[in-house]
């Protein structure tokens, strides 16, 4: 599992035990490490799959986000994601390729960012994410509180996002956080920000794609993730929606579909997707 480093992106790329059958690259969510998705790309590496993970820059082993302090989200879209599905591609130039985005990393794919070349691609837990949507009022307050008030503040006076303490994850870049705060106020997330183009965007993805929902995910609620697939219109979008019961565990939220305590249980339901599109190709 060597570390690879492409410019200032800097990722582990997880070989399977013999030739793989394909690419995929897994699109993190905002402030998540690399890290956190080690078991799920070694649970993909191990059915054959060659899997790429990476931080974002200003994230992670991707630098500091007090040097990357002016790095907005849209630039992780429009040149992180890119650039590590380039980089993959030219690794495993003859091999399908395939995406999983979780979050912001599926809101990127979702805008066309890094699709060329893909025989297909996977959100998770990818919405809309305008504060005002979060059900509960509690919760609501408190996202609505550090993504414009408190997240913000620090990133002025810091120089960067001091996440972990406010508990949002990784540290970020100041710049980051500021779009994040001002999407969440625009109906619509990005697609009410003109400069984004999001409509027309969204429009240009035409391979098939899977969206994966969790019940109790405070954030991305179902209505709020059609609020994405919905704009894209030239796409074959599948629907899927699990609750913690189907995955035999208490509580599953907007991280856990990652975990290792849905490795026999929701893991597979993605691998058999991935693999159906692989199969498809070769028809």
């Amino acid at each position: 599992m060597p570390v690879q480093k492409a410019g200032e992106i800097s990722g582990t790329l997880w070989w399977p035990p013999d030739q793989p059958t394909a690419a995929v690259v897994i699109h993190p969510a905002t402030a998540t490490p690399e890290r956190f998705y080690a078991a799920f790309a070694t649970y993909l590496a191990e059915n054959g799959l060659a899997v790429v993970t990476y931080d974002y820059r200003g994230t992670g082993k991707s630098g500091s986000p007090r040097s990357h302090r002016a790095l907005r989200m849209r630039d992780w879209m429009d040149h992180d994601v890119p650039a590590v599905a380039a980089w993959t591609r030219q690794r495993f130039p003859r091999l399908p390729q395939l995406a999983i985005g979780h979050s912001v990393g599926g809101h990127a794919l979702a805008l066309g960012n890094g699709i060329e070349e893909l025989t297909a691609l996977a959100l998770v837990a990818s919405h809309a994410g305008e504060t005002r949507t979060i059900p509960d009022p509690v919760e609501r307050m408190r996202v609505r509180l550090v993504l414009n008030v408190v997240g913000p503040l620090l990133g002025t006076v810091l120089g960067y996002v001091p996440a972990r303490r406010i508990g949002l994850g990784e540290d970020l870049p100041a710049a980051a956080m500021t779009e994040w705060g001002r999407w969440s106020r625009h109906r619509g997330y990005y697609f009410g920000d003109p400069s984004m183009r999001a409509l027309e965007r969204a429009a240009t993805v035409t391979q098939p794609v899977l969206a994966i929902g969790l019940h109790d995910d405070p954030w991305a609620i179902p209505r709020q993730i059609d609020a994405i697939t919905d704009h894209l219109v030239s796409a074959r979008v599948e629907r899927r929606t699990y609750s913690p019961a189907d995955a035999g565990v208490p509580s599953i939220g907007h991280h856990g579909f990652f975990r290792r305590t849905v490795r026999d249980t929701l893991w597979p339901e993605l691998l058999t997707w991935l693999q159906k599109q692989i199969a498809n190709l070769a028809q």
